[in-house]
């Protein structure tokens, strides 16, 4: 069955969005309280996410009592996250804005970014604007909690995902694959799809999105060029606290807790 294609940025329809990533949040939920309690000094109370889109994981923050805030670029998942808050009943804590320019009320205690949106970043200068950015809203002993795509440099990357999501009588079928990956210009083009189905319409939304690509050792390099944090860890997608990773030249996904230093 073909289905009517619409091509549109998937971020521009919120609803699907979150049924597709939204709908797998306990595993990343428990693993950011886990590494709050093990690499952060002192007690976090105060959580940040920058990239926040449709606020899955901050309102899961919020029912658990933490104090909750993002900000993102797109206006229509910033409305998302916060109708869903004020739902649960709490304040419309996201902004509209830069991920690598932003300020905070009052110092936080955590931040995390651990679905690939970092990769969005399309230069070494907003790469480290926003790190530092995110630095200055932390606390010192604070953590950032950054997960992404590394491109491997030994063996194959992985060039396509398929995944379901339901909820109540909607469903979507997400396909991501890469159609080009240029390592030297370090630009990863990868096309996206929603299939939708619902009781009155079936459609397809069709994307594609342009990440900046990160081998172990770029990242290293960026990292240590930013001299406000420090690495303490680092894990896997498998988001086990008690399980780290060393990171080589075949990893693929990696989650780093970067502390704030003194």
């Amino acid at each position: 069955m073909t289905l009517p294609t619409t091509h549109a940025s998937l971020y521009d329809f919120p609803k699907y969005y979150d049924l597709v990533y939204g709908s797998d949040w306990k595993a990343e939920f428990e693993f950011l309280r886990a590494c709050f309690v093990k690499h952060a000094s002192g007690k976090v109370r105060r959580v940040f996410e920058p990239a926040c889109g449709t606020g899955r994981l901050l309102v899961k923050f919020a029912q658990a009592g933490f104090k909750v805030g993002g900000v993102d670029l797109n206006p229509l998942a910033v409305d998302f996250c916060n109708a869903r808050l004020v739902r649960a009943g709490f304040r419309p804590t996201a902004q509209v804005g830069d991920m690598c320019d932003f300020a905070v009320r009052q110092p936080i205690d955590a931040a995390f970014n651990t679905i690939n949106s970092f990769r969005h970043l399309g230069t070494q200068k907003q790469a480290e604007d926003h790190l530092r950015c995110v630095a200055r809203a932390l606390r010192p002993g604070g953590i950032y909690v950054l997960g992404l795509h590394l491109t491997p440099t030994r063996g194959e990357a992985l060039q396509e995902e398929r995944w379901a999501a339901r909820r109540g009588n909607l469903a979507v079928l997400s396909h991501l694959w890469v159609i080009d990956c240029d390592r030297r210009r370090r630009r990863e083009e990868v096309g996206m799809s929603f299939d939708v189905y619902s009781p009155t319409k079936q459609f397809r939304i069709e994307d594609r999105v342009v990440f900046r690509t990160y081998s172990a050792g770029q990242l290293k390099n960026l990292l240590a060029s930013v001299s406000e944090f420090e690495v303490t860890q680092v894990y896997d997608f498998g988001y086990d606290i008690d399980s780290p990773i060393k990171v080589g030249p075949g990893t693929e996904d990696v989650v780093y807790i970067l502390k704030k230093k003194p």
